[in-house]
Order: structure tokens, then C-alpha cells, then sequence
């Protein structure tokens, strides 16, 4: 079954002390608020995930994850965090791929596998990124360049695997920019990417994929947004910073 999922990725932002106030507000403000079965998510910094995590333990439908992970469980990997030291945290998700990570770290479809099958074998859900950049969007390249980053990405899981990842579209042009896909552009490469699914594992899971839409979503656009078919939640950037704008993407379904 397809799940709603309000994600907020943090990216490098927030002190510990910050991640704690900001946790706190959210909390607060979803006291007086009825969001149903919307999976929420606080991915903050590593310095804070165990912190946050101890917040959220035991609260229906509220969840941690790391922004990242090594494939290693362990070794001589210096600035290198393992999914089982993730797991001791208290998080139950691990964000892959995210067009950051591959932009300016330099991560490959093959790297991301192994990122995708370790948090697999901890027993821990990936939230996997996909996307395409300006150039390859107005080159009409989309289609094949978010196709070959899910084939070498997930496609390696078997059909009861698959059905645990939550995937994340993300156009790169769309992040941070203020620009947004318009409904249908995103529609279409959510319903592309559970299309593709569908050919791999069979229509059952592809119907049973979470697909997050991930690109200055916020609360004014984040109605029209999941008001599409094939558009299950958000992974959220700048606006799960502000606790009132996060509460509002989890109201907008």
C-alpha cells in the first residue's frame, strides 16, 4: 500500500540545539493538527540524529533518517558513517542519491547500489533520488537519464525488496531555485518512474511504490502538487527549516 510521506531534509543546516528547537515546534504544532496517516520525516545533520530521534521514539508516524551513508560496516573509512552506526541512532530512514551528494561528491549509479544494498541489509528503508539537470531536461534526455539512475540504482533488489524504497523525483533545475515543475511535468515523471517499475517487478509493486516529489515544494504549492495521481508525499528542503511551512506541506494532502 501506498504510503503519504512528508519528508524534511535538512541538508547541512541546524546546531544541535537548533534541531532540538526546531523538532519541538514541529511537534507542537502538530499537537492541534489532524495530518491522518501522513508518514512524517526530520532528516537533520548526523551531530543531531540521535538527539532527534529521541524525540520522536514512539510517536505514530514519525520517523528519523540520515542524509547519507557509507556501504562498509565498518574500517578504516575516516568521515565515514555506516548504516549500523545509523541504525543505533533510533533512524529508520537513510536518503540516497540525493542530487547534491551526486553533484558535488561525485556518487555513481554503481556506488549508489552499494549505498541502497547496505541500508537494505540493516533492516533500514532508503528514501533514493533520482533526477535530471536543466541541460538533459531541455534536451528531452529526461526520461532516459532518470531510467538508467533507477536501473543501476534499485533495480539489482528482488520484487519483495523493491517494495520497501521510497523513491524521490527530483528535478535538479527545481532545487533551491525558487522554480518549480508545474503539476503535470511532475505527474508525468511519476507516473514515468512507476511505469518503469511496473515493467521490472510487475503492477502490484509499482502500485505499492511511495514516489516523493522533491524541488521547492512548499505550502502554496504543495496542494496542486499531491493532488496528482502518481505523487504519494515531498521531500522537502528549505521549508522543513521553518516549522509552520512543514506542518503546511503535511496539511496539504
Amino acid at each position: 500500500m501506498r504510503k503519504k510521506i512528508v519528508a524534511g531534509n535538512w541538508k547541512m543546516n541546524k546546531s544541535h540545539d537548533e534541531s532540538v528547537k526546531l523538532v519541538n515546534e514541529t511537534l507542537q504544532l502538530l499537537a492541534n493538527e489532524n495530518i491522518g496517516d501522513t508518514i512524517v520525516i526530520f532528516s537533520p545533520p548526523f551531530t543531531a540524529l540521535e538527539r532527534v530521534g529521541s524525540l520522536i521514539h514512539n510517536r505514530k508516524n514519525i520517523f528519523s533518517a540520515a542524509q547519507n551513508c557509507y556501504w562498509e560496516k565498518s574500517g578504516a573509512y575516516t568521515g565515514e558513517i555506516s548504516t549500523t552506526m545509523i541504525k543505533a541512532t533510533g533512524a529508520s530512514y537513510v536518503i540516497i542519491g540525493h542530487s547534491e551528494r551526486r553533484q558535488y561528491f561525485n556518487e555513481t549509479n554503481e556506488q549508489l547500489a552499494l549505498k541502497v544494498n547496505a541500508v537494505m541489509a540493516e533492516g533500514l528503508t532508503p528514501i533514493f533520488c533520482c533526477g535530471e539537470p536543466l541541460d538533459v531536461r531541455e534536451a528531452s534526455k529526461h526520461e532516459q537519464l532518470v531510467e538508467e539512475q533507477i536501473r543501476k540504482g534499485i533495480f539489482q533488489l528482488t520484487k519483495d525488496e523493491i517494495a520497501q524504497v521510497v523513491i524521490a523525483y527530483e528535478p535538479v533545475w527545481a532545487i533551491g531555485t525558487g522554480k518549480v515543475a508545474t503539476d503535470e511535468e511532475a505527474q508525468q515523471m511519476h507516473a514515468f518512474i512507476r511505469k518503469l517499475i511496473a515493467t521490472e517487478y510487475g503492477n502490484e509493486a509499482a502500485e505499492n511504490t511511495s514516489i516523493l516529489y522533491g524541488g521547492s515544494c512548499k505550502p502554496s504549492n504543495a496542494k496542486g502538487l499531491f493532488s496528482q495521481p502518481d505523487i504519494d508525499g515531498g521531500l522537502i528542503g528549505g521549508a522543513s527549516l521553518v516549522a509552520a511551512d512543514f506542518v503546511g506541506i503535511m496539511k496539504s494532502f
